[in-house]
């Protein structure tokens, strides 16, 4: 299914290693057509680090969108009764928002913004990038793989050497992953590997 023309909300959380790839491949979703709709999490809009600092992915995903991102819960509520989206990604998507998703918790405006949409029955894509995705966040990404609606991004272990728990999704796999979520389809594989560290 082609991607230009739809109305697709971008929902970004606080894994900061990512967002550069993480933005460049918003970028291409924006050249191809798609119409997009940022959401930041508290973290991401909140926290400076090494990668960057919020007044930087503020102007660089306005930049990309076009628009001026929803950073609170009271303005990502409306997405449902609404139904303005097409297709919802989280990405990335860190463990404490999987696990809060997979607990029907909604304290975030990327969290508010996922339940809003998903009441109206449309694919909700995760873009999972966490440290402990082998550990204690494995049970979450086990009940959201089983979730009506839900679609993952394919990942894989990014360095089981030194973060043996750690999983990263494949960014570069996020076009074909949204196309197959829109017709209902989880892409395949799944799980795919990174290169090896031997």
């Amino acid at each position: 299914m082609e991607l230009k023309g739809k109305k697709i909300g971008v929902a970004l959380t606080g894994s900061f290693c990512t967002f550069e790839k993480t933005f460049q491949e918003l970028q291409k979703l924006k050249d191809m057509g798609a119409d997009l709709y940022p959401i930041l999490s508290n973290a991401s809009q909140t926290i400076s680090c090494r990668f960057g600092t919020p007044e930087m992915y503020l102007e660089k995903i306005e930049a990309i969108t076009g628009r001026k991102p929803i950073l609170c819960i009271e303005g990502a509520e409306p997405i449902g009764p609404s139904g303005y989206l097409d297709i919802l990604v989280i990405l990335p998507c860190t463990g404490n928002t999987a696990a809060k998703l997979a607990g029907g918790i909604t304290d975030t405006p990327v969290l508010m913004a996922a339940k809003a949409h998903l009441r109206n029955n449309k694919p909700l894509v995760i873009s999972i990038s966490t440290n402990d995705g082998l550990g204690m966040n494995m049970k979450n990404i086990g009940l959201l793989l089983n979730a009506k609606n839900i679609y993952f991004v394919p990942f894989g272990q990014d360095d089981y050497v030194k973060k043996p728990n750690s999983l990263v999704a494949h960014v570069d796999r996020l076009q074909p992953t949204l196309e197959h979520a829109l017709e209902n389809k989880q892409i395949q594989p799944v799980l795919q590997s990174y290169q090896s560290k031997d």
